[in-house]
């Protein structure tokens, strides 16, 4: 049995969920704070998409659920994604907004690991929680930002000491049971000089109902540290995505992004990397699939402080039915940022007439003892490659399952979990049937 919420933006209803959960007086201000923005500020304005008719508060914000005591207790489709004993062990689930299940390693917690939900981090590690959250995303960017904190309800806060290194990938799984739920998760992740971790997420939603995912995450790479972040995202067609990723890196860290951007519903996704430390180096991979009348607004960027820093951006999508997309590759070289290197390629693959997806590479540099380069392409499959397949054999229309797949495979190989990887190329070829 459930006890559902529905959203009320109100004053009174914040200050009761916080009073609810036990939340310190800090974490209660931050969200009224954020209500008290929501209402002053403006909505953001990605480049020729228009979010203004987007649902914001169309959802049930909190909805209470009984914790599980084994993954057996899981359906079928989120144990496949967590996989074998390893991955079992190393876990925390979401259900409905909910923590239900967490696991880490003995090894782990003896050497300082803290990987828990939000809510059990805000408990037991305040002072962290507090010095981190909200710095990269801040609270008054615009009314989204401001939103999403009043109304956080879920998250993962991962925390690595110095020196430690993370050798078994640690997983989180959001799991949309209930359609109407909303969807509002922020993910903190701290990894301290010379650690090394990879946080790999899954997002599996219902295949009705209203919501919306807001969701934020904050990545802090410190000096020598190593971050692998890998997600695979898959809501419903009438959820509204507003994703932001960021990340700040400090001198010789290093943050590997590989994204499978799966949502069926409207989406505006913006995955900024700042490069702060000299000898920085960040790598974004995203793969994208629009279908049906999906509306959706990517943006790749990295911003180069450091000296001799290093961004890499590769964003691949396929668009068939009548969906449309604008995918901004961006790197930005920043004055004294000599020595750094910004690449960029955006390649959409059009399935469709009725399709659009614009892929806009964009270099900004305030510094001349650098190098950059770009490269974008939009168009059909290539006919010649259609050709040399069926030439042997292969009828026309797994000829194409095998060139999209390939299309797609630069990021698809960079999933760190077999499990993932095999729901991510599910996903793949259910959206392009």
């Amino acid at each position: 049995m459930t006890v559902e919420t529905k959203t009320s933006l109100t004053r009174d209803y914040i200050t009761g969920y916080s009073r609810q959960q036990g939340e310190p007086e800090w974490l209660l201000n931050l969200r009224l704070r954020g209500f008290e923005l929501s209402d002053k500020l403006e909505l953001p304005k990605p480049e020729k998409t228009n979010i203004t008719d987007w649902n914001l508060l169309n959802f049930t914000h909190h909805v209470e659920e009984s914790p599980i005591s084994s993954v057996e207790e899981l359906p079928h489709e989120v144990k496949r994604v967590i996989g074998d004993e390893q991955g079992a062990g190393n876990v925390v689930i979401h259900k409905n907004g909910r923590p239900v299940f967490q696991a880490l390693s003995e090894d782990l917690k003896n050497k300082g690991v803290i990987f828990t939900d939000l809510q059990t981090a805000v408990k037991q590690h305040g002072d962290l929680i507090q010095r981190y959250l909200a710095k990269l995303v801040e609270i008054d960017e615009h009314k989204l930002t401001a939103i999403h904190t009043a109304l956080i309800n879920s998250g993962i806060f991962l925390y690595v000491p110095k020196n430690v290194e993370v050798n078994v990938p640690l997983q989180s799984v959001f799991w949309q049971e209930n359609g109407h739920v909303g969807m509002i998760p922020h993910i903190l992740i701290v990894a301290e000089d010379n650690s090394k971790v990879t946080y790999v997420e899954n997002m599996i939603g219902a295949e009705q109902g209203k919501a919306v995912n807001n969701y934020v995450a904050e990545v802090f790479v410190g000096p020598g540290a190593k971050v692998t972040f890998a997600a695979v995202d898959n809501l419903g067609k009438d959820v509204t995505n507003y994703v932001y990723r960021r990340a700040t890196v400090d001198r010789d860290g290093h943050i590997d992004w590989a994204l499978g951007q799966m949502h069926d519903g409207n989406t505006v996704s913006d995955n900024l990397t700042i490069l702060k430390g000299d000898g920085s180096t960040g790598d974004s991979k995203s793969v994208v699939i629009g279908r049906g009348e999906q509306s959706q607004n990517f943006v790749q960027k990295m911003i180069h402080y450091g000296r001799s820093s290093d961004g890499q951006i590769l964003g691949h999508a396929v668009m068939k039915d009548a969906a449309r997309a604008i995918f901004n590759g961006i790197s930005k070289i920043e004055k004294g940022a000599a020595k750094a290197n910004g690449e960029q390629t955006e390649r959409v693959l059009m399935l469709s007439d009725k399709a659009r997806g614009d892929a806009n590479p964009i270099l900004l540099i305030d510094e001349d003892d650098v190098t950059a380069g770009h490269a974008a392409s939009v168009g059909q499959v290539d006919k010649m490659q259609l050709y040399y397949l069926m030439s042997r054999g292969i009828p026309q229309t797994e000829a194409e399952r095998l060139i999209i797949l390939g299309f797609l495979n630069p990021v698809v190989e960079k999933i760190p979990l077999e499990g993932m990887k095999k729901r991510l190329i599910e996903v793949i070829e259910r959206k392009v049937k």
